[in-house]
């Protein structure tokens, strides 16, 4: 569980976890059995002992209709779950088009094709039901520079720019609270000298006022959905290193949000990792000097 998920306040399982991915091996050994299947069965036949195991017509329709059904899951599970790129406002988009379009069914479908789509999207509705979830995907979704409102309902979207207005001024409030609070560090000027003021003094104005500065918050969340969607394959978090200078408030959202994992899958390959380097002839490692050899092992 990361940093950013327990300041979220979100379950450790509230995500695409192991089912997706495993949907993604068995179709990969589905595809591989029909691959060669031709030389299964010419394999099986020369033993008659094993020539009973040789697929029969039903069962090749039935591997088919799996196929068929999970086929498409696999590029999306792979796609999920990386870890060098933004996922987490994927989720969203991803979701619309299996249910639009992905998993919709087809006139081609047998009916085990139909059921195994209908128990997915069943699964995948179901596990995103929860409220607080859909809020977390509309807002990842929201800063996404790619697709913003795209994929979120006209009625939420009041909800997710109060939400984002909100943890925008206690932000702006926390900084502004430890910038007064800290003392100034002392200059090199001797105490019973005067320090001669700077052209730039006469012209400082004063620190916004809390009305002011919800009023810079609200035109700056206008502003970034007033500003055209970048390409789909463009990546986000440079748009948003380019454009700091015009939305720092919100850019600190998008560097909050858009850093947690759409899947497990980063958090298993590092316990993968570390089942691989603790095996039972380096049984003796010290915990420190295996943290050390996971850290290099998934950086280098």
């Amino acid at each position: 569980m990361t940093e950013a998920q327990r300041e979220l306040k979100l379950p450790e399982h509230s995500l695409i976890t192991e089912c997706p991915t495993r949907w993604g091996s068995k179709e990969m050994m589905i595809a591989r059995v029909l691959e060669q299947l031709k030389a299964i069965s010419q394999v099986l036949s020369g033993d008659r002992y094993a020539r009973s195991l040789i697929p029969s017509w039903q069962d090749v329709q039935v591997l088919e209709s799996i196929h068929n059904a999970l086929h498409p899951l696999l590029d999306f599970t792979d796609a999920l779950s990386g870890e060098e790129y933004v996922s987490i406002s994927y989720l969203k988009p991803v979701l619309h088009l299996l249910a639009t379009s992905v998993l919709a069914e087809d006139q081609e479908d047998t009916d085990l094709t139909r059921s195994i789509k209908t128990k997915v999207l069943a699964y995948l509705n179901d596990k995103y039901s929860d409220p607080s979830i859909q809020e977390l995907l509309d807002v990842a979704s929201f800063l996404d520079p790619r697709f913003k409102t795209q994929y979120i309902t006209a009625d939420n979207i009041p909800t997710i720019k109060t939400r984002l207005k909100t943890e925008m001024l206690e932000s702006a409030r926390r900084k502004r609270f430890h910038t007064e609070t800290t003392p100034r560090p002392q200059g090199a000027q001797p105490s019973g000298e005067k320090v001669k003021k700077s052209l730039g003094s006469f012209f400082k104005t004063a620190s916004a006022s809390p009305m002011q500065l919800e009023d810079v918050t609200e035109a700056e969340l206008n502003t970034y959905l007033m500003t055209p969607a970048i390409d789909g394959e463009d990546e986000p978090l440079a748009w948003w290193k380019v454009h700091k200078i015009n939305f720092p408030r919100l850019c600190n959202m998008a560097r909050k949000y858009l850093c947690v994992p759409a899947t497990s899958a980063p958090s298993e390959c590092v316990f993968t990792a570390g089942g691989n380097i603790v095996t039972c002839t380096r049984s003796s490692l010290k915990p420190a000097k295996v943290d050390m050899l996971v850290f290099l092992a998934k950086n280098l």
